[in-house]
């Protein structure tokens, strides 16, 4: 009866550090690539995106630390999650509406951009590969990347009114890539 004892004050003892270990593992994170909602509200839109917003910190970013032709998470930690309360258009294709995890496939002159109906804890696996399961995608849209002349520290994603809808920008390092929406 004592051995029983001592094992489960051990386990519940392991359990604590455990979730103490991790809750401080993630407060450190979340320091790193504070969270960030984006809501745009206009007519008959009303869509938000909550992401991580990671830094620049001297790093080379595009090409290196996120290599082009790879699926990116699009931000940091959570993957980035797209929510319509309406059906948009994006290039010709139709957008439910719904919530969607956003990711990206950067490239030096164009990007992949997917919304995939799948929603995913965390966005990297435990092999440190993107989540994203390709199954899932409702649509994929191509759009070139502009070089912006300053760098841009912290990745931010924009909902900019065009008159004609609204364009998500995406914006980080030197990069910019813009994604009109209906």
């Amino acid at each position: 009866m004592k051995v029983l004892k001592w094992v489960v004050i051990s386990l519940v003892s392991l359990a604590i550090l455990l979730f103490g270990a991790f809750k401080y593992l993630q407060y450190n994170t979340k320091k790193m690539s504070p969270e960030a909602t984006v809501t745009y509200v206009q007519g008959d839109y009303d869509v938000s995106i909550f992401y991580n917003r990671p830094s620049v910190r001297g790093r080379a970013i595009f090409g290196s630390l996120i290599p082009y032709g790879e699926v990116w998470r699009t931000g940091a930690n959570e993957a980035t999650t797209f929510t319509t309360k309406s059906d948009l258009e994006i290039q010709g294709k139709k957008l439910p509406a719904g919530k969607y995890s956003l990711w990206t496939i950067p490239g030096a002159e164009e990007w992949e951009i997917l919304f995939n109906s799948k929603e995913y804890p965390w966005g990297v696996s435990f092999k440190s590969e993107a989540s994203r399961e390709a199954e899932f995608d409702v649509v994929a849209a191509k759009v070139y990347s502009e070089k912006v002349p300053t760098v841009i520290e912290q990745f931010t994603i924009s909902l900019v009114n065009t008159g004609e809808g609204f364009e998500m920008q995406l914006a980080w390092e030197n990069q910019l890539v813009r994604l009109p929406i209906k």
